[in-house]
């Protein structure tokens, strides 16, 4: 890509991509709610009403740039649950209509799904289960599996990248253009980890999100988005990040994608303990002198 090219496709790609989980709900404060209550109907409580508000006027504040950004516009995806259209409902009361190009209620962002109605012992008993199998790969009976989340937060970042590419969100190319995203905990985790590429081991090690928490995915010069440059090395610490995860963050403030395996040698040593001795331009010298005894016989 041409310094041109590059400039062009960064020009065209949103500031930040902010990523926030519900407020409060009836089932964060009591776990029997989900026993006469199906999961999508769950209500956010008075504190979450309230959690949601206050989160609305942080985030005006982030893309706004403290008031200093004039021309910025917001997209929100939203989960079709109860408890985080109510969320939604509440964040935008800090957002003029203006400044709102649109709203997109999207199934693929869902709460994992743990069955219908929900029997509170043997839920306890199965969460236990999971604790022991690994949070990535068990399913609950009836249920989802955080990787059958993976799956379909994969084909929702296809479609994000389309509505991208083909200018569906930005009605001005002059606009700064902020994605918020509000979802679930888990979901907005698995979001994180499809994103930057982490593996199944440190998706493991990731904190939830509190309610009305939010992650900024900020692009950096180069092209890429970083949580390194709205998150301080201490907040990433305590969501679980390991050392090496801060560096690649860190890197990525600035990193052009072309650098990855050279600047980015740990992703490679997560995945092999010893290459060969030998390199291709060895090998490849090997086969052009056997390709010239074979021809100088002929």
């Amino acid at each position: 890509m041409s310094p041109q090219q590059h400039h062009n496709h960064k020009a065209g790609l949103p500031k930040r991509i902010i990523l926030m989980r519900h407020g409060e709900s009836q089932g964060n404060l009591d776990g029997a709610a989900y026993t006469t209550t199906p999961d999508y109907r769950i209500p956010l409580t008075d504190n979450g009403l309230a959690q949601a508000s206050s989160a609305g006027a942080r985030l005006r504040d982030v893309v706004s740039g403290g008031g200093c950004a004039k021309s910025w516009r917001v997209y929100f995806y939203v989960s079709p649950y109860e408890r985080t259209r109510s969320t939604l409902r509440e964040v935008g009361k800090s957002f003029s209509k203006r400044r709102v190009i649109g709203v997109r209620e999207e199934c693929r962002i869902r709460e994992q799904d743990f069955g219908n109605f929900q029997v509170e012992d043997t839920m306890k008993a199965t969460k236990q289960t999971r604790e022991r199998f690994g949070r990535f790969f068990y399913r609950f009976p009836e249920g989802e599996s955080a990787a059958d989340i993976f799956d379909r937060v994969s084909s929702f970042l296809e479609s994000l990248w389309r509505d991208i590419d083909m200018n569906r969100l930005h009605r001005d190319p002059t606009d700064e253009l902020n994605l918020i995203i509000i979802s679930h905990g888990l979901t907005l985790r698995v979001f994180l980890m499809k994103w930057f590429k982490w593996t199944v081991e440190q998706f493991e090690q990731l904190n939830n999100l509190g309610n009305c928490k939010f992650r900024v995915m900020q692009l950096g010069s180069g092209g890429e988005y970083s949580l390194a440059i709205h998150h301080t090395e201490e907040e990433l610490l305590e969501w679980g990040l390991s050392p090496e995860m801060i560096a690649e963050q860190k890197w990525r403030a600035g990193a052009n994608r072309s650098d990855w395996n050279e600047k980015c040698p740990w992703y490679l040593d997560s995945f092999f303990d010893q290459f060969a001795d030998s390199d291709d331009s060895e090998e490849d010298n090997k086969c052009d002198k056997n390709n010239h005894t074979i021809q100088t016989l002929n």
